[in-house]
């Protein structure tokens, strides 16, 4: 009889998960069952460029359609999952029994937690573009703003696409000058952090970069409250900054579901995991990927794909009764887009700070430096995305452990020279 793989979520986690078991797994051996609430995957890369107007094609398609053959797709809602009776419960009192358990349902935007940020002036003078609705709302905005303070907020960590932000400030400064009303805008990057990135070696790069763009960074502000109306950030030690327009990044959780299914989640709804295995600690049955994840890496969708090879593989050892690969060691890639058609690239992991060198070897793309190829790279991927991905496919030369070849000494600004972990 045939193992039921049960995948809760559609989006890039989900699907990657998918259709790598599915090409892994004989159909005799594995029936495999995703499920969603709804059939629009978004690619969400592509909302950070939609209120600049540049976007290109379309970001979002049908679920199903990503789902190799083979694949069930079901649209329901998850209430809750039994994890004694292995059990995944619909809202339509439907009830999916499986023997292996994917929680992929990524992380959910919470800005009612945030007090004041869905009141008065919210899709008015205070936007997100976290949203397909509020990527499409800032569009509208920007192309109406001339003049006054833009300030760009983190409301809290954890967050997805972490860099995000930063890269909305780049494409903000590279926006206005294009169309000559930089020296009428002021901008503010604000966040809970204490600096511009959680990596030292990123973060000084990065704030290097927007010093040099003439936006200023404001850290450690941990926003207590919202006034729209008004036009301020509160923050909980007393500070206050003043905007005409604000982009925020809400607070982020688990999924509901995950949250309501007990002993599965930590405290915010995401799954806690063993960080190289990607295996539940609550449950042996149990695996997540991507967002859903409770692991210390970057909720990206590089480290998703990064996931995905390691995950597969721990499924199909797990119903064999083998011994897990406890490889996975948190590989990130990201491209940060700084405007006037350049990126920078970052690469590191659990225990490797970002690099200066090429990626993914000697020759390749330059880290830690603007440049064009990178901005190419950061374009190509929209359809490595849809074509490579998704079906589950590997990238030719790139594995999920992080590569050290190519990879120099990088020296902080004390002066500490960090080699590249082998």
């Amino acid at each position: 009889m045939a193992h039921r793989i049960v995948v809760l979520g559609g989006g890039t986690g989900g699907t990657i998960a998918a259709n790598r078991l599915r090409r892994a797994l004989p159909r005799d051996q594995a029936e495999i069952v995703v499920v969603d609430r709804d059939d629009g995957h978004v690619y969400q890369p592509g909302l950070l460029f939609m209120p600049f107007g540049l976007a290109d094609g379309e970001i979002v398609r049908p679920r199903h359609d990503q789902l190799l053959e083979g694949v069930e797709f079901r649209e329901a809602t998850v209430d809750r999952v039994d994890l004694d009776r292995r059990e995944v419960h619909l809202a339509s009192g439907a009830v999916l029994a499986y023997d292996v358990l994917v929680v992929a349902t990524g992380a959910v935007l919470t800005p009612e937690e945030t007090p004041g940020l869905l009141g008065p002036g919210w899709m008015e003078k205070v936007f997100t573009f976290y949203s397909v609705q509020g990527a499409a709302g800032l569009h509208y905005a920007l192309r109406h703003f001339h003049r006054g303070r833009l300030v760009v907020a983190v409301m809290g960590m954890p967050i997805k696409s972490p860099v995000a932000p930063v890269e909305f400030c780049f494409l903000a400064d590279w926006h206005f000058r294009v169309h000559g009303r930089r020296d009428d805008v002021e901008l503010t990057y604000v966040t809970p952090l204490d600096g511009a990135f959680a990596r030292p070696v990123a973060s000084e790069r990065l704030g290097g970069l927007l010093a040099e763009r003439g936006v200023e960074l404001v850290t450690q502000f941990h926003t207590e409250r919202v006034d729209g109306p008004g036009g301020t950030l509160q923050a909980d030690d007393g500070r206050t900054i003043g905007f005409d327009l604000a982009v925020v990044v809400p607070r982020h959780r688990g999924a509901p579901s995950i949250a309501r299914s007990p002993g599965l989640s930590d405290a915010r709804g995401f799954v806690e995991v063993d960080p190289h295995t990607l295996q539940s600690t609550a449950s042996p049955e149990v695996f997540a990927i991507g967002d859903a994840a409770g692991i210390p890496a970057a909720k990206a969708g590089s480290v998703t794909h990064f996931e995905g090879e390691v995950l597969t593989e721990n499924i199909r050892r797990f119903l064999a009764g083998q011994p897990l690969d406890a490889s996975f060691d948190g590989h990130t890639s990201c491209f940060v887009e700084t405007g006037f058609h350049r990126a920078v690239l970052l690469d590191y992991d659990y225990d490797t700070e970002p690099h200066p060198g090429r990626f993914p070897g000697p020759v390749g793309l330059p880290l830690l430096e603007e440049s064009h190829l990178n901005h190419l790279g950061k374009l190509l991927f929209q359809p490595l995305y849809w074509h490579t991905l998704l079906p589950g496919r590997d990238l030719p030369g790139i594995r999920s452990t992080m590569p050290v070849r190519g990879k120099e000494p990088t020296r902080s600004a004390s002066g500490h020279t960090d080699e590249p972990a082998s």
